[in-house]
C-alpha cells in the first residue's frame, strides 16, 4: 500500500496565490530596505553548532534543530558518553551542525569572517528561511522566513531612529495602520535587577518579565519566585505592572524607581532622546510606545529593544522585533563593534493582511490571455503570437494539448484566466484572431496589433 504524503508540523506547502502575497510582501520590504540603504548578502542555512549555541538563552538554545553527523554518527561518538545516556554530553558528539534559528547570529559570524572586506558602518539586509523546534500555533510556525537588516560599525541613536522610521516605511507601503512600534532598552531592565537587588539574576528577571502579556502578572511573579527571585525583590517592582500612561509619563514613572541605578538612567536617556527625534519627524502609520515589561528573551541585546504589535482588531503576536547589541561579534573574536537590528515577521505579516483584506487585487493575477489548442498547425500560428505578446509584457500562454474545447474553455476559467484566444482556419487565412471575455461571453474578431492593444 502506497504510504500516505504528509509534511512536519509546523511546515506548510504553499499554493500559487499564496507565493504570489508573500512575494508582494517580500517587494514591498525589500523596496524599503534599499531606499533606507541597505546591501543583501546570503548565509548558509545550517551552521556549526558552536556558531549557534549558547547564544539564545537556555530557552533558545532548546529551540535549535540539531543535524545529525553524517554516517555511523553512533559509532565515532565517544563510548564513555554513549553509556552515561547524558542528553547534554551526547548531542555535541554526534551532531557538529544545526538548521540557523535566526539571521542576527550568523550575520556576526558573517561580519567577523569578512570584516577585512567590509566598510563600516555595514548596513546590510537578509531575507532567508530560518527553524526553531517550537510548538506549531496560529502564527507560530518551525519553518519561515525572517526579513532581517541590520546596521554594525555604529554607535550612534540614529540608527535606532531610522529603525523605527524603516518599519513605519514598511508598513504605510503595505497600507497596514494601527500598527504599535513597542520599544524599550535592555539598560533600564538591567536597572530594575539592580535597583530590586538581583542583578544576578537579570536574565531569569527578563525572561519571565517578557511573558506578562502570555502568563499575566501573577504568572510573572510565579516564574520570578521558582527562579529564586525574592518576594520583597519583586514587591520593588510592582509599579511597573500598572505603568500607564503617555511615553513622558511613562518616562517620569520609571525614573522614579531607577534613581539609584546609573545603569537604568543611562537608558532612560536614551529612550527619550529616540522619542524626542520621533515627534520632530511624525510617523505616517505606526505609532511608537514604551513598554518597559518587553524584554525579547535574548541574550545578546544590550540597548534598544524593539518589538512591533498588529493593530489591535486582529489577534496575533509580535509581527517584528529587534534591538542593540553592542558586542555581538565579540563572542566570534571582533570586539567592540556595535550593532543593531530589526525583524519583520513574514508570516505573521501575512496572515494580518489577509484577515484585513489589504493584499491588492492585481497581486495574484497570473495569465491573462490563454490560446486554445486546435492541433499543430494552428498551434504553430498562435505560439507566435504568444511570443509577441509575451515580448510585449502580456502573460499569454497556448493550452499543451488538442484537447476538446469545453475542457480548455474549463481549464482558463478554474484559472481565472480572464481572456482566451481561437485562431482557426478562418483567422489564420485572414491574419486574424477571434478574442473572448470569459466573464461577459462578447467576442470580436483582431489583427494582431489590436489584440495588443485589446489586452495591453
Amino acid at each position: 500500500m502506497a504510504q500516505k504524503p504528509s509534511i512536519p508540523k509546523g511546515t506548510r506547502d504553499f499554493s500559487p496565490e499564496e507565493v504570489a502575497k508573500r512575494n508582494y510582501i517580500f517587494g514591498k520590504i525589500q523596496e524599503q530596505f534599499k531606499g533606507f540603504g541597505f546591501q543583501p548578502i546570503e548565509t548558509p542555512s545550517f551552521e556549526n553548532s558552536s556558531t549557534l549555541m549558547g547564544k539564545y538563552g537556555d530557552e533558545g538554545d532548546r529551540l535549535i534543530f540539531k543535524i545529525l553527523n553524517s554516517g555511523d554518527f553512533l559509532k565515532k561518538a565517544d563510548e564513555k558518553i554513549l553509556v552515561e545516556k547524558d542528553s547534554l554530553k551526547l548531542t555535541p558528539a554526534i551532531s557538529e551542525k544545526a538548521l540557523r534559528y535566526d539571521l542576527t547570529v550568523p550575520f556576526a559570524r558573517y561580519v567577523v569572517q569578512h570584516q577585512n572586506e567590509i566598510e563600516f558602518p555595514f548596513k546590510r539586509y537578509q531575507i532567508q528561511p530560518v527553524w526553531r523546534a517550537d510548538r506549531p500555533q496560529k502564527g507560530r510556525f518551525r519553518e519561515f522566513y525572517q526579513c532581517d537588516a541590520d546596521v554594525v560599525g555604529s554607535n550612534s541613536l540614529w540608527q535606532e531612529v531610522e529603525f523605527i522610521q524603516l518599519y513605519d516605511a514598511v508598513f504605510s507601503g503595505l497600507n497596514l495602520e494601527g500598527v504599535t512600534i513597542k520599544i524599550n532598552n535592555r539598560k533600564v531592565l538591567s536597572g530594575f535587577a539592580e535597583v530590586i537587588g538581583e542583578k544576578d539574576r537579570l536574565i531569569d528577571f527578563t525572561v519571565a518579565l517578557d511573558k506578562l502579556d502570555k502568563i499575566g502578572e501573577e504568572g510573572v511573579k510565579k516564574e520570578m519566585r521558582e527562579k529564586g527571585i525574592s518576594e520583597e525583590a519583586i514587591s520593588k517592582i510592582q509599579p511597573i505592572f500598572s505603568l500607564e500612561g503617555n511615553f513622558a509619563e511613562k518616562v517620569a514613572g520609571i525614573k522614579s524607581i531607577l534613581q539609584t541605578s546609573e545603569t537604568g538612567l543611562k537608558g532612560i536617556e536614551e529612550l527619550q532622546f529616540i522619542q524626542d527625534a520621533i515627534e520632530a519627524m511624525p510617523l505616517k502609520t505606526a505609532k511608537l510606545d514604551l513598554d518597559v515589561t518587553l524584554a525579547r528573551g535574548l541574550n545578546y541585546y544590550t540597548g534598544a529593544i524593539f518589538e512591533v504589535a498588529a493593530p489591535a482588531t486582529v489577534k496575533m503576536g509580535s509581527i517584528g522585533g529587534g534591538g542593540r547589541y553592542d558586542d555581538l561579534t565579540g563572542i566570534f573574536g571582533l570586539k567592540n563593534m556595535s550593532g543593531i537590528g530589526i525583524s519583520f515577521g513574514l508570516d505573521r505579516i501575512y496572515l494580518v493582511l489577509e484577515e484585513l483584506g489589504l493584499f491588492p487585487e492585481t497581486v495574484t493575477q497570473n495569465t491573462k490571455v490563454l490560446f486554445i489548442n486546435f492541433g499543430d498547425k494552428e498551434s504553430l500560428y498562435t505560439m507566435k503570437t504568444v511570443r509577441e505578446l509575451r515580448n510585449a509584457g502580456i502573460i499569454a500562454e497556448l493550452y499543451p494539448d488538442n484537447a476538446k474545447m469545453g475542457k480548455q474553455m474549463k481549464y482558463a476559467d478554474k484559472r481565472q484566466i480572464p481572456f482566451v484566444v481561437l485562431a482557426g482556419e478562418a483567422e489564420m487565412e485572414n491574419g486574424e484572431f477571434t478574442l473572448k471575455h470569459m466573464k461577459s461571453g462578447e467576442q470580436q474578431t483582431l489583427d494582431l496589433e489590436k489584440l495588443k492593444r485589446a489586452l495591453a
